[in-house]
């Protein structure tokens, strides 16, 4: 059967976007496919808007600590129409930023929803177009680039009316500024969102199931998240089981078990930010192997029919932006023929919070408990000059090393800026970097990231300014 395609791609967020563009460059005839808008949830609905939102809440939260830099301002207030125009600008310019990098490099936008059908010599690609009609697309290969959206609970009655209980969509542009919130949920996108309306005056409770928030971060780090963020005035209910969510004339009750007992929060809204649910429904019908919703791929991102290819949030965890771009490169390099080897790379982990929060590779006790002998190194921004000639003193960096051959396995951080820090770390273990190498680099002076070498050289004893 003819091709009229090399690569078709379905999905236009930041993994297939990137594959389309990687695969016109290797020369393949490119088509993609969206239903919505180019670059899918994370450019319009998640990672940029959100980050828009983020800096609106740090400037205003800055005011309030004028004094400590010789500065003041009289009545500092904020229109919050406007705070979200803007955040919904920055993603528009975005998105059309898609559109034009799909232009350059020749690739077929077909606005549409997909459905994959049985073919030869990859499934064929039939597309309800938004215009109207349908088209079916046959070409070599498929990239599944679907992605996810937020994960409901109805069963408790978490479930989205964009009213009174939001997903992170609702979080993003809604009607009025709310003076209380419940979130449900201390990832990344729980505690971005608690962030942010804190910081314009909202009274914010967080609930996290598991007994320390953000559960994936190294536990140093999250308890000196949780302490950092309650003397903003966040409130916690850790360890604790969300029985029912029911909406009242007033807004919402959230009905809690914590420790043997029961409690019932109130608020003007609440947001549901307990992960995603891939969007591969229907996919068993071309014989694709799915495990708990997510497609089962190889080293390439191949799946187990002929010709289809899976990225980023379908394919399953971390749901990161950036690990479906690097999969999707992946992708589209092994399709054009190159002998590619398996995806490894540490995917780093940020989020966006005042403070913020990085890290990349094993938490010490993931180390230990893989049975490495571990050495940790620590250094507090509270001594770094950088750091307190700016008044952000607040965190630190700690290191992870294997004992036994020197190489760095873990980073993680907390305190400003550090999600522009952790690329250091992780083009550290990427490059199998060792104490050795750490240790002999220089870095300017003064510099926040000064940190980074005092945690290197604490792991060894050698240590500097403490």
């Amino acid at each position: 059967m003819s091709t009229e395609f090399d690569v078709v791609v379905i999905g236009a967020g930041p993994g297939g976007y990137v594959a389309a563009i990687r695969a016109s460059q290797l020369g393949l005839k490119t088509a993609i496919i969206e239903r919505e808008n180019l670059g899918g949830v994370c450019l319009n609905w998640g990672c940029i808007p959100t980050k828009a939102l983020l800096k609106s809440g740090e400037i205003f939260e800055q005011l309030s600590h004028l004094g400590g830099y010789g500065l003041a301002v009289e009545k500092a207030s904020f229109d919050f129409a406007k705070i979200i125009d803007r955040s919904r600008g920055v993603a528009k310019t975005m998105s059309n930023g898609i559109a034009f990098l799909m232009k350059k490099h020749k690739i077929e936008v077909v606005e549409g929803e997909a459905r994959l059908e049985k073919g030869t010599p990859s499934p064929k690609v039939v597309v309800a177009l938004k215009a109207g009609g349908s088209r079916t697309i046959q070409a070599g290969s498929v990239i599944l680039a679907s992605g996810a959206r937020a994960r409901d609970i109805p069963a408790i009655g978490a479930v989205s009316d964009g009213d009174k209980i939001w997903t992170y969509r609702d979080a993003l542009a809604p009607k009025a500024m709310p003076k209380s919130l419940v979130v449900i949920g201390s990832g990344a996108i729980g505690i971005e969102f608690a962030s942010f309306y804190r910081a314009l005056g909202a009274e914010v409770t967080v609930v996290e199931a598991v007994d320390r928030i953000m559960p994936v971060e190294d536990a140093e780090v999250s308890k000196a998240a949780q302490k950092a963020f309650e003397k903003r005035g966040i409130a916690f209910r850790i360890g604790a089981k969300v029985t029912k969510v029911e909406k009242t004339a007033t807004g919402v009750s959230v009905a809690i078990e914590a420790g043997g007992k029961a409690e019932v929060l109130t608020a003007a809204v609440c947001i549901v930010a307990v992960g995603i649910a891939p969007n591969t429904e229907g996919l068993e019908s071309v014989g694709l192997t799915l495990e708990r919703g997510h497609v089962v791929t190889g080293k390439h991102g191949e799946t187990n029919v002929p010709g289809l290819y899976a990225i980023g949030d379908a394919a399953g965890p971390p749901w990161l932006a950036h690990k479906a771009s690097h999969e999707g490169i992946h992708a589209a390099e092994h399709i054009a023929g190159y002998k590619t080897p398996a995806v490894h790379s540490p995917i780093p982990g940020c989020t966006y919070a005042n403070p913020q929060v990085a890290s990349v590779g094993l938490t010490e006790a993931a180390a230990k408990a893989a049975g490495i002998e571990v050495k940790a190194g620590r250094f507090p921004f509270k001594v770094n000059g950088k750091a307190v000639a700016a008044g952000e003193t607040e965190g630190f960096v700690k290191t992870i090393f294997d004992g036994k051959t020197g190489a760095l396995i873990g980073a993680h951080m907390i305190g400003h800026e550090v999600t522009e820090m952790i690329q250091g770390f992780v083009t550290a273990i990427t490059l199998e970097a060792t104490e050795e190498d750490l240790h002999g680099i220089v870095y300017a002076h003064p510099t926040m990231s000064e940190a980074m070498h005092e945690a290197a050289l604490d792991a060894y004893g050698r240590v500097l300014h403490i």
